[in-house]
Formats: C-alpha cells, sequence, structure tokens
C-alpha cells in the first residue's frame, strides 16, 4: 500500500524539498494571557426543524463515522470512521472522501492518529489539506494537531508529537473545527483542570502562526455522551448523546442534544435541545457537526449519525437553516 508524505504540500514548498522538521517551523506554539473576543453574530436556531442531506450511505470501511469537514471550495465532504480490525486505543482512522450526495469516491488511512471527534477539511488549491489530531496517546486521543494533504488510497503513519503543532502550551490532547463562513478556527483542548476551548483566525492555521487566541474559555458542563462540536460565528455548537436500540442505550426519540455556546463568554445560550433528525433510522449515534455556506449564501449546521448494522456501518447527515 502506498504511504502519503508525512505534511501538506504547502509545507514542503515553503521550507524547500529538503527541509527539515524545524526548518518547517513545527512545535509548540505560544499563547498570550489575553484574548480579544469576536463580534456577535446571529447564531442556529436549534428548536427549529432538520433536513436530510442523505441518509445511509457506505463508506470505506464498516465501522461507525467519528466525525466529518466540509472541504467549501472544491465541494467534496470527508467522512472520518474508526479503522476496521484496530482497537480504540490505536487511533487509526479511515477518511472517506465523498459527493455532497454521499457518494462513495476514495479512502485515506491515518495510523495512530486519534479518536477522531472533529477535524478541518481547509481547500488548498485543488487539494484538500485536513486539519486532524496526530500522535495518539494510550487512550487513543490526540495529542498535538497536524495538517495532512489528503491523497487517496494510501495508508500514513502519524507524526510524533514533537512534529506537529500545539497551538496552546501545557495541553496534552487537541481536535479542532472550521468555520468557513467566518474563516476561524476553534480548537478544543484538554488541560489538567480540565477541557477549554479557543479560536484563532483561519490564517493561523494557514501561515502556521497561532500568537494569542481571539478567545480561550472552559467548556462548560454539558451533560452526556460528547460527539463532536464547530463553530459559526459567535457561537459554539455541542452535540451529545448515545447510540439506540441496543444494551442499555435510549429507546423512543433517543438523547442526542444540541448545545449552543457563546464563545465570548464561555456559557450556554440555547440547549440542550434534544434532536430528533433521523429518528426513523435503523441504528442511531451521533457523530460529528460541521458548517457549510451554500453558493446561495445559506449558512447550514450539519449533524452527523452513525447508522446501520453492526459490520455494516453506515453515515447520515442533517443540517438545520434556521438563523436567529
Amino acid at each position: 500500500m502506498n504511504h502519503a508524505p508525512g505534511f501538506s504540500r504547502r509545507d514542503l514548498i515553503r521550507a524547500g524539498a529538503g527541509a527539515s522538521l524545524a526548518a518547517l517551523g513545527l512545535g509548540v506554539g505560544a499563547q498570550s494571557a489575553s484574548a480579544a473576543g469576536v463580534a456577535t453574530t446571529k447564531r442556529f436556531a436549534l428548536s427549529e426543524p432538520s433536513y436530510d442531506l442523505f441518509r445511509s450511505k457506505n463508506t470505506h470501511g464498516a465501522r461507525v463515522q467519528q466525525s466529518f469537514a466540509f472541504d467549501w471550495q472544491n465541494k467534496y465532504l470527508f467522512v472520518a470512521t474508526k479503522r476496521s480490525g484496530s482497537s480504540e486505543s490505536d487511533g487509526d482512522l479511515c477518511i472517506n472522501k465523498m459527493d455532497f450526495d454521499g457518494n462513495y469516491l476514495s479512502y485515506m488511512h491515518l495510523d495512530g492518529f486519534g479518536h477522531g471527534v472533529a477535524f478541518a477539511a481547509l481547500p488548498d488549491g485543488s487539494d484538500t489539506e485536513l486539519w486532524i489530531e496526530c500522535a495518539t496517546n494510550k487512550r487513543g486521543y490526540g495529542t498535538a494537531l497536524a495538517p495532512i494533504t489528503y491523497t487517496p488510497n494510501t495508508t500514513l503513519a502519524s507524526p510524533a508529537g514533537a512534529a506537529a503543532y500545539r497551538p496552546i502550551s501545557g495541553a496534552d490532547e487537541y481536535t479542532c473545527s472550521v468555520d468557513p463562513v467566518y474563516q476561524r478556527m476553534i480548537v478544543r483542548y484538554n488541560t489538567s483542570s480540565g477541557k477549554r476551548v479557543a479560536v484563532y483566525p483561519l490564517s493561523a492555521f494557514t501561515t502556521r502562526n497561532f500568537g494569542t487566541p481571539l478567545v480561550d474559555f472552559k467548556q462548560p458542563t454539558i451533560s452526556g455522551t460528547a460527539q463532536g462540536y464547530t463553530l459559526y460565528g459567535s457561537y459554539m455548537y455541542y452535540v451529545t448523546g448515545d447510540g439506540y436500540p441496543g444494551d442499555g442505550t435510549p429507546s423512543g426519540d433517543g438523547n442526542t442534544y444540541l448545545t449552543s455556546i457563546d464563545i465570548n463568554t464561555g456559557a450556554v445560550k440555547e440547549g440542550p435541545v434534544l434532536t430528533k433528525a433521523g429518528s426513523t433510522l435503523h441504528y442511531r449515534e451521533p457523530e460529528g457537526l460541521a458548517v457549510y455556506r451554500t453558493d446561495s449564501g445559506e449558512a447550514r449546521l450539519f449533524i452527523g449519525f452513525a447508522t446501520g448494522d453492526p459490520g455494516d456501518r453506515r453515515s447520515s447527515i442533517f443540517y438545520k437553516k434556521d438563523l436567529v
């Protein structure tokens, strides 16, 4: 099986073909003590109806999806699933490239990267640069962030933590998600005192110059199993819930809840709100959130679910579009 290069083509062009990791500027990023905040924007109305993007679409592997991300310029969807034959602690992921109708196009295997709670897909010309957790720890979660050029039908081993990015000094786990409308990246990270959230201008990631985040706050306590998050304007969106039917799992309408958080204050704005999106699916486990704006200018908050039978899990994705 072919193996992809360890970092994105953009990195290699910047530093030259024979560049070392040090020349690429990889390593721990600095964090300033203050943050600037962001202008208040509209937010998605979580109690309004949900609509289908697609239901029960095949992916490359047979295991559940973990999250998904849109390349908003090249018009592709990338769905992260667990790797067949790997344990949770291995951190092995399969990235599935799909069109917006949910048709599977190609895959990329990432060995030892992490759990796949959230990631970003940034357009890079005709390529897509995935910003994703890497250097998995013993629990199967990534300890740094890496930019990876999506390369179809290849396998890539995770870079070491020392050869990747840690925007927040002292954190030991990282994930990220992108707001393509307001051009920002949200980073959820773990510290000795719990989960925190930082938001950066997207340029901090495209230039690899992180500096001070726009906001940095302690994640509020929200009950339930965390299954993904994303950002739109001045609000973070967070999804919790469990799969069902199954032993010890919810019945009826399930327990998938959406919450919006004001990133300037770190306080819950709306929710948790029960969502019944995909309530008729056979097996339904919330897995991932993402934002996309259509060519007509409509912003949408997408909600992913793992569906289907054991050994034949599928991807289903819905969206909300009402803003208040």
